[in-house]
Parts: C-alpha cells; structure tokens; sequence
C-alpha cells in the first residue's frame, strides 16, 4: 500500500471511528478510484455501510473483499458478521442462511492451512 493510500486509509479510519460516516465513505471511495483491488477498504465500507443502515452495500462490499480475496478466511468471517448485521437491521431471513454459509466457507479455508 503506497504512503498515500495508507493516509487516507487511516484518516478515514479516524473519522468513521469518530461516528463521522459520509467523510469517511468520502476517502475510502477514494482509496479504490485509485486502487480498486484494495481489501481492506472494501471490508471497512461494509462496516460502515451496515452503521449507516445501507445494508445493499454493506454487502456488496463485503462479497467484493471475498471475490478478490478468495482463499482468505478472514474476509469470509467478516462477511458473515455483515450478513449478521443485516440481519438485524432488517429481519430478513436470507441473510442468516447466507451468514452460516460465509462462516463455514471461513472454516473449511482455515481447515486448509
């Protein structure tokens, strides 16, 4: 990650952290018109997403760090703690089903190493 990236990343790390969600969204957009490739930005947008309650892209982020990451256990734990989360804010039953399939998907990779 070049020094850049890095201190945008951080800083809008910092400003999600401070409950400052459209400024932090604002950078990390930023982050992947540059580097679109960048995991860990998708998966802090799907964290900041499910706070601002647009589950829609909460997702979509978090299954884009699964895409580009595939082998990656981590990236499938932090998607199913999204689907979680959706959940709760929705009620909506698919995304218990979909959260117990990234979980155990999370599983069998880390059976692997």
């Amino acid at each position: 990650m070049s020094d850049e990236i890095t201190q945008k990343y951080n800083t809008a790390e910092k400003l999600k952290d401070e409950g400052k969600h459209d400024e932090a969204i604002a950078l990390f957009r930023e982050i992947l018109e540059v580097q679109p490739d960048h995991v860990l930005t998708h998966l802090t947008l799907g964290r900041v997403y499910t706070l601002k309650g647009d589950y829609e892209l909460a997702c979509e982020h978090g299954e884009k760090a699964c895409q580009l990451e595939p082998n990656e256990p981590f990236n499938f734990t932090a998607l199913s703690v999204t689907y979680q989360r959706v959940y709760a804010g929705t009620q909506n039953q698919q995304y218990i089903q979909k959260a117990e399939d990234a979980m155990a998907e999370s599983r069998r990779l880390e059976a692997m190493r």
